[in-house]
């Protein structure tokens, strides 16, 4: 029997790439840390716990929360156990070509190169930016919102597009085989979602954004660069740039990413006293 597997099956992509896997009618189920009904236990971080046995098609979510060494050690142990349990295909959600200068990227490029490496068939997804991280990191205050984004603009992806386009290759994994696809989508910049908010957008510098995410509770020592580096990269337009792929494998036009981000960013809200 052919099954698929979806790691990260709990967080966003990977709860929707395998939403879309079912509604395709594949045979395909979850894995995480934290199991559940139609969940296998998978913990990238025990490697003892890695079982894959019986798995045709495996999509790796990447296990990017977290520290560059940490994230690539994660990757390495499932390609391994990949391996080792005679999976028959791997399809990894990268990052997309135009992010190398991003904070994160070195760990997708480097499991990439583990990906291409193992011997095992292949397919990179090199996923952009979700529209819904955008309209979330629009910051609400008074009656409008701020951003470091400029007048800059982000090819940004409703994300149950990526889910649905992962969806489309680990069904039939095959005509994919040593791919690499470039999923971005439609440029759209903090001005515009703002007036889809019907706000004003001010923009603040990268400097006051950094001060900001340096006195945000919770943030973990590594995210502050990252979001950052989105910042500069989307200001200064590097991450603007569209390619085919998405709607090729989707077969349709992708969903517009501006109705996303607005929604993103009207699930926020404006601060109190707003």
């Amino acid at each position: 029997m052919i099954m698929i597997l979806v790691t990260g099956a709990h967080g966003n992509l990977g709860s929707a790439a395998l939403a879309a896997l079912h509604a395709r009618g594949a045979v395909a189920s979850g894995g995480s840390r934290t199991p559940g009904e139609g969940v296998r236990r998978l913990d990238f971080d025990d490697p003892t716990d890695l079982d894959l046995a019986g798995v045709s098609t495996l999509v790796l979510v990447s296990a990017g929360y977290a520290e560059d060494d940490r994230v690539v050690a994660r990757h390495a142990a499932v390609l391994e156990a990949a391996v080792r349990d005679g999976v028959g295909h791997v399809v990894y959600t990268s990052l997309t070509t135009a992010g190398d200068h991003l904070g994160f990227a070195l760990a997708h490029r480097a499991t990439e190169r583990l990906v291409r490496g193992s011997g095992v068939p292949w397919t990179i997804l090199r996923n952009g930016l979700y529209a819904e991280l955008f309209g979330g990191l629009l910051m609400w205050a008074g009656d409008g919102v701020e951003s470091a984004f400029g007048e800059g603009a982000l090819a940004a992806v409703a994300r149950e597009d990526l889910a649905e386009a992962a969806a489309v290759v680990a069904s039939d994994p095959a005509p994919h085989g040593g791919r690499v696809y470039d999923l971005v989508g439609t440029p759209v910049t903090a001005g515009q979602v703002a007036g889809g908010l019907g706000v004003a957008h001010r923009a603040i510098s990268l400097g006051e954004y950094r001060r900001r995410l340096l006195e945000t509770p919770g943030l973990l020592p590594f995210q502050p660069p990252m979001l950052a580096s989105i910042a500069t990269g989307v200001r200064h337009g590097f991450l603007d740039g569209t390619a085919p792929d998405l709607a090729d494998l989707l077969g349709r036009a992708p969903r517009d990413p501006l109705a996303a981000a607005v929604g993103a960013a009207s699930v926020t809200g404006p601060g109190p006293g707003a």
